[in-house]
This record gives structure tokens, C-alpha cells and sequence, in this order.
């Protein structure tokens, strides 16, 4: 199967700048240069940029040279939302943003992408020759009729949001002229941007240039991976951990789970179709949701962070809070009810007044009946006290009630 061929079986090519057997002859050509980029709007990639990094990653490992560009110039000003003008951020904090992003794009393409800064060529560039140079070439109209801008209009739209179509195309003529960047690759939304760039080029320079986007990855409410979603899963661990990617991934709907592993992975078109064989013969197994979670959190984390969310999630799964990091664990059981735990109390206490059982009656049939544990260890005797040392990490002690029913105390 050819690159080109791969991409398309995977879903990965939506629009098209040109005619689609010209893309086909250049990615399954000689090797080129193409470019990948992201603005600094936070310190961390996340799992929304996840997609376009794995498109960089595969042209990459088929001969092509990345150069991913983050964008401290157009960072700086923000690129249309479609509903409200994005917050200016401070010099310090993009300067910090790009840095990080650098690191952490490095690491993720194996050290092979060429890294580089727009505000390295904008930073001079002076008003007037911008507008004499770049703004002669591209007409009013034609930035009207690009969606994200026709959908501002109405609620209206800054001067300098305007303008960042222009500069983004700019980055495109700029790559294009000292890295013989070729070819631009991003997601759906930046479209009009894009084809900019791909104008400004056949205009100042009489050259063809290539691109293609990529479909929006969404979740199954139908809202993109984002921050500015409020469902962000950051790349960075810290931010995020290992585990819980794994556990989003491992619980994505069956629905949306072969469009994952085709987005996600980088196992082969057999692997992927085979794996989903057997999860239609036995969906109760999730090979799909499991294979999905391990590779996508390997690639990112490392095999050894991979094979720990899997622990992680066997032994939470059990009960078993032995040896787990007490981040692990509240990322196991992020959304459970939690409750401050000031002082040292009879467990009957505590179960009543943090509405674990309704009375102390109640309590007292549920620690008969075995039905109450702390930190894993099934508790019987009703004359127990839970004091502060039992937390686990000097942090948390977990209670649960039957078999699913599980309370967070938080230590004080």
C-alpha cells in the first residue's frame, strides 16, 4: 500500500488544494519538505494535535522532511474562533509556550522535524513593506468568503484577527522560498488558511504549491479535542497522566473506536482490521478500546508508561490500591464523590456523616454483611477508627460500599 493509498484508507485526507492525483504523485514521490503548525496558547500539546503530529510522523517515516513551525509571531495576535476573539497572552508566557511545545514536538517525531518560529521572520518585518509585499496580493472579497470569517462577521471581527490569514499564508511563501517547503498539512478548520498560502505562492513566485487537510478528530458529543472545549487531554504527563489518557481511550465508544485506531495507531491496515474482527465477535472484550489506549499512550509516554496504565487500571478495577501513586488513583477515580477528612473518627462516623450509609444502623448492617473497606481492605469490627496515618500517600483514604460504590476522604 502506497503513503497516498494508507492515508485515504485511513481517513486522513479531507480537502484537497488542487487536483487529487497531483497530491498522489508528490506523497508518493520524491522526498519533500512540508510543513505542520501549531500557535503557542499553552504550554502543552494535546490530544487534538495528536492527529496532526501522527500525519507529520507518517510522512516522515516515508522519506519526507517535517518542519513544524510554532508560531510565536501569530500566537502573539490569534487566529478567528468562531465565536469571540482568543485572549492576547503575555511575551513571557508564548516565549515559555514555544519552548515547551519544541520539546515536546521533538520528542514525539524522534528528533527528525526541523523546529522553527515565525516570529523569527515577522519580528522585522515592518508594517508598510508587509502590506506593499503580502497585502497588494490578496483581495478583500476573497478573505470574506472564507468561513471563519463570514461566521465572525456578524458578532464582528477585529482588524487583527483579519489580518491573521495573511500572516499565516506569509509562513507558507516564507517556508516555501527558504526550506523548499512544498506542501502544508493541517486540520479542516484551517482550510482558508491554508489555501492562502498555496495563492500567495502561485502569485509572488509562479509556483505550485501542495496541501490537504485532515478531518477534524471529534468525541463522540461531536465536540473536537480542545481546551477550548473543556475536554482537553494534554500531552504533557504532568498536565495529564499516562493513565488517564489510557483510561479516555479505553472507555472511547464503540462507535467511534475503528476511526481511533485508523487516526491514533500506527499499526498496519491488517493489524487494525484484524483487532476489529475480534471485537465484533466479542465486544465484551474491548480489544479494540485496549490496543487503541496501549499504542496511543506507548507512543507518547513510552512502552514502560503504556504497560503502567495497564496496571494501573487492573488493579483499580480490583480495588487493589497497593503500590499505585496516589495521582494514579485520583486520576482512576476522577468524578468520585470526595469529602475532607480533618480528624481522626470511629469509621461509623464516618460512614454516616459523609452519607456512605444513611444511619448508623445502616452502617452497622454494611460492615456486618462485609460490604464496607477502606484503602482495599474489607473493615468489620464496628468499634474501628480511621485516622489520618492510614491515608494512602499521607493523601486519601478510599472508601467503598458494595462493589462499585467508592468514596474519596481528603486528607486535612
Amino acid at each position: 500500500m502506497t503513503l497516498f493509498e494508507d492515508l485515504k484508507w485511513r481517513g486522513l485526507i479531507k480537502d484537497i488544494a488542487g487536483e487529487e492525483s497531483d497530491l498522489q504523485k508528490v506523497l508518493d514521490g520524491s522526498p519533500f519538505s512540508f510543513y505542520w503548525g501549531t500557535d503557542p496558547t499553552a504550554d502543552s500539546l494535546h490530544l487534538g494535535h495528536y492527529s496532526s503530529l501522527c500525519m507529520a510522523k507518517r510522512l516522515a517515516n516515508a522519506g519526507h522532511h517535517p518542519v513544524l513551525l510554532c508560531g510565536g509571531a501569530t500566537g502573539r495576535i490569534g487566529d478567528p474562533r468562531p465565536t469571540a476573539e482568543r485572549e492576547i497572552i503575555s511575551e513571557e508566557t508564548v516565549n515559555h509556550n514555544i519552548q515547551s511545545i519544541h520539546n515536546q514536538i521533538d520528542r514525539l517525531i524522534d528528533g527528525k522535524a526541523e523546529l522553527v518560529d515565525n516570529y523569527d521572520w515577522m519580528k522585522d518585518y515592518t508594517f508598510l513593506n508587509f502590506l506593499r509585499d503580502i497585502g497588494k496580493y490578496i483581495n478583500v472579497n476573497y478573505m470574506l468568503d472564507k468561513d471563519i470569517i463570514r461566521r465572525r462577521l456578524e458578532t464582528g471581527i477585529t482588524f487583527a484577527e483579519f489580518s491573521y490569514m495573511l500572516m499565516q499564508g506569509y509562513d507558507f511563501l516564507h517556508l516555501y522560498q527558504t526550506k523548499k517547503c512544498i506542501m502544508q498539512v493541517a486540520g479542516s478548520d484551517q482550510w482558508g488558511n491554508i489555501t492562502t498560502g498555496v495563492d500567495l505562492i502561485r502569485k509572488v513566485l509562479d509556483k505550485t504549491a501542495y496541501a490537504f487537510t485532515m478531518p477534524l478528530i471529534l468525541d463522540p458529543t461531536g465536540k473536537k479535542f480542545g481546551k477550548s472545549e473543556g475536554n482537553a487531554l494534554w500531552l504533557d504527563k504532568n498536565k495529564t497522566s499516562a493513565y488517564e489518557i489510557y483510561q479516555y481511550l479505553i472507555n472511547a465508544d464503540d462507535s467511534k473506536v475503528l476511526e481511533y485506531l485508523k487516526v491514533f495507531t500506527f499499526l498496519s491496515k491488517e493489524q487494525i482490521e484484524d483487532v476489529y474482527a475480534q471485537q465484533q465477535v466479542a465486544p465484551e472484550t474491548r480489544i479494540a478500546q485496549k490496543t487503541l489506549a496501549w499504542e496511543v499512550v506507548k507512543d507518547i509516554h513510552g512502552k514502560d508508561e503504556a504497560d503502567n496504565a495497564v496496571l494501573v487500571s487492573q488493579k483499580l478495577f480490583a480495588g487493589d490500591f497497593s503500590g499505585l501513586s496516589v495521582q494514579d488513583i485520583k486520576a482512576g477515580m476522577k468524578g468520585v464523590p470526595s469529602f475532607p477528612f480533618e480528624k481522626n473518627e470511629p469509621l461509623i462516623d464516618v460512614l454516616v456523616n459523609n452519607k456512605i450509609a444513611s444511619s448508623k444502623r445502616e452502617a452497622r448492617d454494611f460492615l456486618k454483611a462485609n460490604a464496607i473497606s477502606v484503602n482495599g481492605k474489607p473493615v468489620s469490627d464496628e468499634t474501628a477508627l480511621i485516622t489520618k496515618d492510614m491515608a494512602l500517600g499521607g493523601e486519601i483514604l478510599i472508601f467503598r460500599r458494595g462493589k462499585k460504590k467508592y468514596f474519596i476522604g481528603e486528607v486535612k
